[in-house]
């Protein structure tokens, strides 16, 4: 996730633009950059790297003005260079962007054949030059803002400064959250309450869709329609040191409505969507020849694994095996001669796993992890490294480290496929389009999850829950069912829905809730059948499909977006951890703090 601040302020705005961008440094340091408006004119300072390198490029030259924004970057689209550091700026405008432009190519296009030039190679140009464009047309900065908005698909949060406007800055949260702080006599912009610790207390936290209007005196907040809205002032007592809930009742709910954002962002770090092509960190080993994958993992990782599975074999075609890291040593594997063994942890320090990994290397094993802290001993002792990029993740159960885990592996399978010749740069460029859709899918589901909600209150009180789904699917349901049981205490159980006749069925009567997961298409059909099977026993079926026509006496039917095998494994993960965070709200456990649980288990 990318950091940004806003100040529209009566002192020097870049002392308090480094003091909040230190806060936000765990969000993002490929590179960091601060623009001011002084004078009626806009300039800015950027550098690669940590804040640090920022903070030595302003000493040498100083950077003047009241009103300012600042981003330190996680990189999406284009490598961390300083023509690609935030804030991106025109004579007229300058901006800071957290989050995808899903649909920047064609704009960019548009505006190249319009005869306008661009420095880098981001998603966020786009943007400073599309509002430059309405500007350079007449319009008055607040229509060209909404004009803007207008044409911009993805999930993004923005904030904007105007060149001759030194009391004015804009703001706009589609699918990534920002935050208005309230000051005397100034306002502020921020990613979240951390980004404005020490400015202000007083925080507005604005929703889906909401784009604002600041000046030093007021503010006012228009919705998706373009109406004014108001919305609620929060008193926060956020300090400087902690991570920040927003405004969500858990650090859980908080990171499931982070994945559209944090996707995108782990998404950007290996897709190059202009070029249609998967980049992967250097490789020591030649990825053409390895004969047979190994992934290794636990808990919600082991079922990234598995969904995994299916993508390599079926897309690239090289035999996989899945092994659960605790029994993993215990079955002394067999392995193929310069075979490569996967590793998946959020922590890197998952001693299982980490012991696993070590098994393997002694083995000959090319060695490479996935996780979300790369400094961390899996990372160390790996002969590639691809990390996640999902932000630091406080909820015990996991959710959006699960989604950027899919992502990460669906990106390598494409580029294992295109490395062994069974997929061609046609159907490269066709999946990479088709995984830098998925986080605008997400978004849209989790704008709808009100009904899921309702459904989870319903099925609080039962003893137990089945989820069955079939093919990539399978891992889906053992994934929602281990969610549930870990914050709702809920026993629940994941299936294969072919097996259900061959014992599980017995299980079934009117007090036993069955979660379907059966996307269109494929196999679909059977697994509707066993559902069928399941409400002729009187079960209650909640089935989440993009299927118009489900079945009827089914109780609950949730509609789900169309998309491929390759993106919807990710996207019906968001419903499973809705299901199972609002059974928890409704049962009044600690979400946050499952009993008996740890983040990171590092003992064996």
């Amino acid at each position: 996730m990318c950091g940004i601040v806003g100040i529209l302020g009566n002192s020097s705005a870049v002392p308090r633009m480094m003091d909040s961008l230190k806060r936000l440094e765990y969000r993002g340091y490929d590179s960091a950059g601060v623009a001011t408006v002084a004078g009626g004119s806009l300039d800015r300072r950027r550098a690669p790297g940590k804040l640090s390198a920022l903070g030595d490029v302003l000493a040498s030259n100083p950077l003047e003005g009241n009103s300012g924004i600042g981003h330190t970057r996680w990189a999406t689209h284009g490598e961390p260079t300083i023509n690609n550091a935030h804030p991106h700026m025109t004579e007229r405008v300058a901006i800071v962007h957290n989050g995808i432009i899903e649909n920047f190519k064609a704009l960019k296009d548009e505006l190249k054949a319009a005869g306008i030039n661009f420095e880098g190679d981001t998603d966020t140009e786009v943007v400073a030059r599309l509002m430059t464009r309405y500007l350079d047309d007449g319009l008055p900065p607040r229509a060209a803002f909404q004009e803007t908005l207008g044409r911009l698909e993805g999930a993004f949060a923005l904030c904007v400064l105007v060149a001759g406007e030194d009391n004015l800055m804009f703001g706009a949260r589609e699918g990534s959250p920002l935050v208005i702080g309230l000051g005397d006599g100034e306002n502020y912009l921020g990613s979240d309450a951390m980004a404005l610790a020490g400015l202000s207390n007083q925080l507005i936290y604005m929703e889906e869709g909401d784009w604002v209007e600041l000046t030093r005196d007021q503010y006012q907040i228009y919705s998706a329609a373009n109406e004014p809205v108001d919305r609620t002032v929060s008193f926060s007592q956020v300090a400087a040191t902690m991570i920040d809930k927003g405004n969500h009742r858990h650090f859980m709910q908080k990171e499931i409505y982070e994945q559209p954002t944090v996707v995108a962002q782990a998404l950007g770090r290996y897709l190059d969507p202009i070029g249609g092509v998967v980049k992967l960190p250097d490789l020591s080993f030649n990825l053409a020849a390895v004969p047979k994958i190994t992934l290794v993992a636990c808990g919600t990782s082991f079922y990234a694994a598995q969904v995994a599975r299916y993508w390599i074999e079926q897309i690239a075609r090289v035999p996989v095996d899945v092994d659960i890291a605790s029994e993993f040593r215990y079955r002394d594997p067999v392995y193929a001669d310069g075979g490569l063994a996967i590793f998946i942890s959020q922590s890197g320090e998952t001693m299982d796993t980490l012991s696993a990994l070590r098994h393997a290397k002694a083995a000959g094993q090319h060695i490479a992890s996935i996780v979300n802290v790369t400094g961390s001993t899996m990372a160390r002792e790996s002969d590639l490294v691809m990390p996640i990029h999902a932000g630091p993740e406080v909820g015990v159960a996991s959710t959006k480290a699960f989604t950027c885990q899919l992502a990460v592996l669906a990106a390598f399978t494409i580029k294992l496929a295109s490395a062994k010749g069974e997929i061609d740069d046609t159907q490269v460029a066709d999946y990479v389009a088709e995984l830098e859709h998925a986080p605008a899918l997400m978004a849209k589901i989790l704008n709808a999850d009100q009904q899921i909600e309702t459904i989870a209150q319903d099925i609080a009180g039962a003893r137990d829950i089945l989820f069955v789904g079939r093919g990539i699917y399978y891992p889906i349901a053992m994934e929602g069912a281990l969610k549930l049981k870990e914050i709702s205490y809920i026993h629940a159980e994941g299936y294969a829905a072919g097996e259900l006749k061959h014992g599980p069925i017995a299980l079934i009567d009117e007090n036993v809730p069955v979660i379907g997961i059966a996307p269109k298409g494929g196999l679909s059909e059977k697994t509707v059948s066993n559902l069928q099977e399941i409400m002729a026993r009187k079960g209650k079926v909640v089935l989440f499909s993009d299927d118009e026509v489900p079945p009827a006496d089914m109780y609950a039917h949730v509609a789900m977006p169309t998309a491929g095998d390759l993106i919807s494994p990710i996207l019906y993960a968001l419903p499973v951890q809705l299901l199972a965070y609002y059974a928890a709200v409704e049962k009044g456990t600690d979400v946050d703090m499952p009993r008996n649980l740890a983040k990171s288990v590092t003992v064996e």
